[in-house]
């Protein structure tokens, strides 16, 4: 039985998507069979993966909207071990759309269920705002993982965020864990850099991943070549961290 993790953090910039394709990716290759589902109209997972989204026909919408099933909208990666459930600006109109409907919060639980039985890990990419989206994603997910930036504003808004969760706990799904809070963009030299991950380990504890990412030029030059880290360069400081932090995640759901 797999299990759904859904990377979410309101803030723009946290380092979400880079997670999601680079942990997706780390994670293949340790041999875990993986589905990434990209629920941000932005599409940067999608693209991020070397999938040209402009000709993504079947995705996250169809998905969504309960015109296809799960299993009609996912497309292979040259990732190894990794499956995509694309996604395509359409997406933005989603929010909208379901606003009307019955049972809104539930349309991708309903949706992915069936994949649990295919996959060790299904990821979801969410789109950086606490609306309908990012709600459904929570809403199918078992446990959730923070990206949380090395920098000055960091912890503000994420109240808010463990705010959503506790009500998404309350409400639509009780079995809603947190996985991990995950330190990105973290830069040893800078003294606010040190200060934060004092900080956030010092309020959450146990709730952080060991493993924190750190700024790597090889990690934010990989989506424009379409590649994870991983394939993109094997030896960067930030293919290292992100098989860390998969094998943290391997780990914890022994």
């Amino acid at each position: 039985m797999g299990k759904i993790i859904a990377i979410a953090n309101q803030k723009g910039g946290v380092g979400k998507t880079t997670t999601t394709v680079n942990l997706a990716a780390a994670l293949g290759v340790l041999e875990k069979k993986v589905l990434l589902i990209d629920a941000d109209p932005q599409a940067n997972a999608t693209s991020g993966l070397g999938i040209a989204v402009e000709d993504v026909e079947l995705g996250t919408y169809q998905l969504l909207e309960h015109t296809k099933t799960a299993k009609e909208t996912i497309i292979e990666t040259t990732s190894p071990n990794v499956d995509l459930i694309p996604s395509h600006i359409d997406l933005v109109a989603i929010e909208i759309e379901l606003v009307d409907k019955d049972q809104r919060e539930y349309m991708m639980k309903k949706a992915v269920q069936e994949l649990k039985d295919m996959y060790d890990y299904v990821l979801i990419d969410c789109a950086p705002s606490l609306g309908l989206l990012t709600l459904n994603a929570l809403t199918a997910a078992d446990a959730v993982i923070i990206p949380i930036q090395c920098e000055y504003f960091a912890l503000e808004g994420l109240g808010k965020l463990l705010n959503t969760i506790k009500s998404v706990q309350k409400i639509h799904n009780s079995e809603l864990d947190i996985e991990g809070m995950l330190l990105t963009m973290y830069d040893s030299r800078l003294r606010l850099s040190n200060q934060v991950v004092e900080e956030v380990r010092k309020h959450f504890a146990d709730m952080v991943f060991d493993t924190i990412i750190q700024r790597n030029v090889r990690l934010s030059e990989a989506p424009s070549y379409g590649e994870s880290i991983i394939k993109y360069d094997a030896s960067s400081k930030g293919a290292a961290n992100y098989l860390n932090l998969a094998n943290e995640v391997v780990k914890k759901n022994k």
